[in-house]
């Protein structure tokens, strides 16, 4: 994984956007951005009782052990991850090499018409993820030394002109 790029409040918007509009498209109750390491970067919908923060982090190292397992039988393309629950599902997506989107949607809306709806939100929130990247190439985000309980307003923060 990449390191996660410097995000203004026009990529926020965008992402925000982009997830807001896969909720509505898919039926998912959730929907988040998750970066390598784990960290919600940005959420949509209903999280209820779900702790985001564990959520974040196994959701992240799942999918490292799902690629891991991949490249051990000589297959490099896992780009999901999918956990069939008897009330709620969970898809894990890659978001290229900055991180995933995570969908929590109701078990009775079938998988493959989550993915299917999620082509578009991957699609927006990968290119405004290289926008932000191609703004300042060299420059990313440490997350390593933030408070793994609330690392939301890192990324909500304004730069205040000089």
């Amino acid at each position: 994984m990449s390191t996660l790029p410097m995000l203004i409040d026009e990529d926020i918007a965008a992402i925000d956007t982009a997830l807001a509009d896969f909720i509505a498209a898919s039926g998912s109750r959730l929907a988040l951005l998750i970066d390598g390491g784990g960290f919600i970067i940005a959420r949509q919908g209903d999280a209820g009782d779900i702790d985001l923060t564990t959520l974040g982090a196994l959701a992240a190292n799942s999918f490292a052990a799902t690629q891991a397992i991949a490249k051990v039988i000589e297959d490099h393309s896992v780009t999901s991850l999918y956990q069939e629950g008897v009330r709620n599902s969970l898809l894990i997506l890659s978001i290229g090499e900055f991180g995933f989107l995570a969908a929590v949607f109701p078990s009775e809306i079938g998988v493959g018409s989550v993915k299917f709806c999620s082509r578009e939100a991957v699609t927006q929130i990968t290119g405004q993820l290289a926008t932000a990247h191609q703004r300042t190439p060299g420059e990313g985000l440490d997350l390593a030394s933030l408070n793994l309980a609330d690392a939301e307003p890192l990324f909500r923060r304004r730069v205040t002109p000089t």
